[in-house]
C-alpha cells in the first residue's frame, strides 16, 4: 500500500504546481536569509579571532553559507520544474531527472537538519576555544612593542569595554599574569625589585587590572590598583563591598553572545528545514500524480500521487535487500578475483624421468 496516497484531478494538479512554484521562490529567499546569517556570523567571529584558539568555530558559518547557496540553487531549479509541469510537453524533458533530483533534495534536507543541530550543540566547543584564546590573549597584553602582538592590548581593552567584562573568568585572572610592560617599570625602584624577586618566574605581578575593567556607572572612582588591599583605600573592603570593576568574565560574556546568536540561527534553520521538507513532499506528490496519468492525451483525467510507492516498512525492507545483494555481488567478485590469482600463481610440476 502506497504511503500518503492522494487523488488528483487536473484542477488540483494545477493548484499544486502553482503553490509549489510560489513556495520554491519563498525558499530561495529563505536560502538568501541563511546565507546572510552565515556571512554575518563569520564576520562577527573574525572580529574576535585573536581571542579564539582555533578555527573550528567557523564550521557553523561556513555550513550556513553553503546551505544558503545550495538552497537557492535547488529551489530555483524546482521552481522551473513546477512551472513547466503545467505544460505536458515541457514537463516531459524533466521526467528522467526528477527521481535523482528528489534523492538529492532528501540528502540536502538531512544536511540542513544537521546544520540546525550543530547551531545548538556548538556551545561546548566554543567555550573551550574562548577559554584558551582569552588566556593566550591576556598573556600578550603587555607586548605592545612585539610585531604580531602589538594590537592585542587594544583588542582586549575594547572587548572588556564593549562586553562589560574583565579577565577570562573574572578580574582576579589579571593578578596571575604580568600585564604591565617592562618598559614602563622602574627597575631601580625597591618595590619593583621586591615584587620581581618574590615571584618564581621573575614576573611583575600586582593585584591590579587594566583600566578597561572599570565600571563607569560606579559612583566611586575606579579602584584599579591594590584591589585586595583594604588599607590602601578609605572605607573599603574588597570581599564585601560591590567593586567598581566588571565582575563577569569575558569568556562567559562572549559565550553568551555567540551561543544566543547561534541558537537564534538554529531556530531559523529549523523553520527553513520544515519548509524545505514540505516543498520536497509536494514535489514528490506532483511528480507521481503526473506519472500515474492513465491517458497522457487526456490531461483532465484523474490520477494518484503518493510519497512512497509501498509502505514505509516494505520500502525499508526492499532497500535492505538491495544493499545485501550489492554486498553479495561484491563478495562474489572478490572471490572470483582471488581464485584467478591463485590459479595464475600456480607453477606446473615438472617430472623428470631418468
Amino acid at each position: 500500500m502506497a504511503l500518503l496516497k492522494v487523488k488528483f484531478n487536473q484542477k488540483k494538479r494545477v493548484k499544486l504546481a502553482q503553490g509549489l512554484w510560489l513556495m520554491n521562490w519563498f525558499s530561495v529567499f529563505a536560502g538568501i536569509l541563511v546565507f546572510s546569517m552565515g556571512l554575518f556570523l563569520k564576520i562577527e567571529l573574525r572580529k574576535r579571532s585573536e581571542v579564539m584558539d582555533n578555527s573550528e568555530s567557523h564550521f557553523v558559518p561556513n555550513s550556513l553559507i553553503l546551505m544558503g547557496i545550495l538552497s537557492c540553487a535547488f529551489n530555483g531549479f524546482a521552481g522551473k520544474i513546477c512551472y513547466d509541469s503545467l505544460d505536458p510537453a515541457k514537463f516531459a524533458k524533466w521526467k528522467p531527472l526528477l527521481k535523482p533530483y528528489l534523492a538529492l533534495c532528501f540528502l540536502f534536507n538531512i544536511l540542513i537538519f544537521f546544520v540546525a543541530l550543530i547551531c545548538f550543540l556548538m556551545r561546548g566547543s566554543l567555550d573551550s576555544t574562548l577559554a584558551q584564546g582569552l588566556k593566550n590573549g591576556m598573556k600578550f597584553y603587555r607586548d605592545t612593542d612585539t610585531p604580531g602582538r602589538c594590537f592585542m592590548k587594544k583588542t582586549i581593552d575594547m572587548l572588556q569595554i564593549e562586553f562589560k567584562c574583565c579577565g577570562n573568568n573574572g578580574f582576579k585572572d589579571w593578578f596571575e599574569i604580568q600585564w604591565i610592560s617592562n618598559r614602563y617599570l622602574d627597575f631601580s625602584s625597591k618595590e619593583v625589585k621586591d615584587r620581581i624577586k618574590s615571584n618564581v618566574d621573575g614576573r611583575y605581578l600586582v593585584d591590579g587590572v587594566p583600566f578597561s575593567c572599570c565600571n563607569p556607572s560606579s559612583p566611586r572612582p575606579c579602584i584599579q590598583y591594590q584591589v585586595t588591599n583594604n588599607s590602601a583605600h578609605y572605607s573599603y573592603d574588597y570581599q564585601t563591598e560591590e567593586l567598581n570593576l566588571w565582575r563577569r568574565g569575558c569568556r562567559e560574556a562572549l559565550l553568551h553572545y555567540y551561543s544566543s546568536m547561534m541558537s537564534s540561527m538554529g531556530v531559523v534553520v529549523l523553520l527553513v528545514w520544515l519548509f524545505e521538507t514540505s516543498v520536497m513532499v509536494g514535489l514528490r506528490l506532483l511528480h507521481t500524480s503526473l506519472e500515474s496519468i492513465a491517458n497522457p492525451e487526456d490531461p483532465e483525467c484523474e490520477s494518484e500521487g503518493w510519497i512512497l510507492e509501498n509502505s514505509l516498512k516494505d520500502t525499508l525492507k526492499s532497500a535492505l535487500e538491495s544493499l545485501k545483494k550489492i554486498g553479495k555481488f561484491n563478495q562474489v567478485e572478490a572471490d572470483a578475483e582471488g581464485a584467478e590469482g591463485g590459479e595464475g600463481g600456480k607453477t606446473p610440476a615438472i617430472t623428470t624421468v631418468s
